[in-house]
């Protein structure tokens, strides 16, 4: 049986938090139910708070985002004889994505491999899934604010929940300009990301450029509404 794609779970951290508040309050519930009774309702109400805020993350991490993304993608009609590259590609979710869009063109993929933002992340893993859904990526070890690449060296620059890891803020707008930098006249800069997708437009309408943002809907909702995802798209001229 060949070998499935196995594409990890985003800030595993913030999941083992949700699942771990939703399995102590649903103790709680019990504990409370047994000895005060109707006192319960409230350990009981914050237990499915979590529960269904977890149930939304993973669904998010597991699901959503891949479907969210490949209709961003197939909005982009994209020729094919494309260089891609994404920015903190983690275990290929995008990456692979794109490159299967890409026959007669080149996905390259940059992270600094870091398991607290994807858990199992690895250029090892990543391969091996490229190999798995039987497409060719490149990939590099590289950071976000000082790429390893020549300028105007992409037709498209794509970034998934990668950016807002990078601290402190101002080497957000670092990344961003870094993207601009190897982006090729004509070509495209597709960013979804949570909090700081705002910064990112500004930033680039001050640079003279036309940003469009959008919000990705309940897909992409990272537990819940109180943390959307939204796009930030661009030309360069």
């Amino acid at each position: 049986m060949p070998a499935r794609a196995r594409y990890g779970v985003d800030a595993p951290p913030v999941l083992v938090g949700l699942a771990s508040a939703a399995v102590f309050l649903i103790a709680a519930t019990v504990v409370t139910a047994v000895l005060a009774g109707w006192v319960a309702i409230l350990p009981g109400l914050l237990a499915l708070y979590f529960v269904a805020s977890a149930s939304l993350y993973l669904h998010t991490t597991k699901r959503g985002k891949f479907a969210v993304w490949r209709e961003i993608l197939d909005g982009l009609a994209l020729r094919g004889d494309e260089r891609a590259l994404d920015l903190g590609c983690g275990r290929g979710a995008v990456l692979i994505a794109v490159a299967r869009r890409l026959p007669a063109g080149q996905a390259t993929g940059v992270d600094l491999w870091r398991s607290v933002d994807q858990s199992g992340n690895s250029p090892a893993v990543t391969e091996a899934n490229a190999t798995a859904e039987g497409v060719r990526v490149s990939l590099d070890t590289a950071d976000m604010t000082a790429l390893p690449y020549p300028d105007e060296s992409f037709d498209l620059v794509v970034s998934s929940m990668a950016i807002h890891n990078i601290h402190p803020a101002a080497g957000r707008l670092t990344a961003v300009d870094e993207a601009l930098r190897v982006l090729r006249p004509g070509g495209r800069l597709v960013i979804a990301d949570i909090s700081a997708t705002k910064a990112y437009a500004s930033h680039l309408d001050a640079l003279g450029l036309s940003a469009t943002t959008r919000p990705l809907g309940w897909r992409m909702w990272w537990g819940g509404p109180w943390l959307p995802t939204a796009l930030v798209t661009v030309v360069k001229p």
